[in-house]
Order: structure tokens, then C-alpha cells, then sequence
């Protein structure tokens, strides 16, 4: 493994998925979380796996979840593999597509969503 890779992360490294995440794949899987949110709060975290700067603040923002003692359902979209499910978050709640983007809903409704290194569970709770 070169330097670059271990700072950088190499193209071979397999991204390890977090188990608190669920993943969205699917519109049915979308319209699933979405109608969760009737329930409680959710968040969607939409990444682009190919993308150094998303891959940062997604760990980051991993850090930052497991330290939190409040529960909320996350859902993790791969923008590159699923990038007509990301037009309809962004068609349907009216959030501009971002990436990365934590958008947070409630009730069926975006009320809050941030970007890029804005992007903390301070947008969560």
C-alpha cells in the first residue's frame, strides 16, 4: 500500500458500512423512510463513494453518531449507484441536490438539511 493510500484510502480499500445505517436502493425503500418520519425524526445521508471529500465527512459524521445517546433512523443513499432515487428526494421534498447531504426529516417534510463540511448531528437534533 503506497503512502497515499493510507492517508488517502487506496481504490482496493472496501468502504465499511456502519450497522446503524439503513440503506435506500430503491423508491420503495425511499417512501419506507420517508414514512417512518410520520413516526420519528429521520436523516438521509446521501454519498458519493467516489468523492475524497464525501468519504471524509461521511466518517466523520460516523464518529460523531456513535456518540450520540439519542436514537434516530439513518438512511444512506450511494448517489453513483442510485442517482434517480437522489432526483426524487430532491423533486419530492424540495431540497437541492447536494453531495454529500444529510437532509433530516419529519413528519414527510425536509426541516432541515445541510452539506460538504456543514454536516453534524447538530442537524439531527
Amino acid at each position: 500500500m503506497s503512502f497515499f493510500d493510507k492517508i488517502f484510502g487506496g481504490k482496493g480499500e472496501a468502504t465499511e458500512q456502519k450497522s446503524f445505517w439503513k440503506k435506500i436502493e430503491s423508491e420503495e425503500d425511499l417512501q419506507k423512510a420517508v414514512e417512518s418520519s410520520f413516526q420519528h425524526r429521520i436523516a438521509i445521508f446521501k454519498h458519493s463513494t467516489s468523492c475524497f471529500i464525501s468519504k471524509t465527512v461521511l466518517k466523520n459524521f460516523e464518529k460523531e453518531i456513535e456518540n450520540l445517546d439519542q436514537k434516530i433512523d439513518l438512511y444512506y443513499l450511494d448517489l453513483l449507484a442510485h442517482r434517480p432515487i437522489s432526483n426524487k428526494i430532491a423533486e419530492d421534498l424540495g431540497v437541492t441536490h447536494q453531495s454529500p447531504q444529510l437532509i433530516v426529516i419529519e413528519n414527510g417534510k425536509a426541516i432541515n438539511n445541510a452539506s460538504h463540511q456543514s454536516i453534524s448531528v447538530d442537524q439531527i437534533i
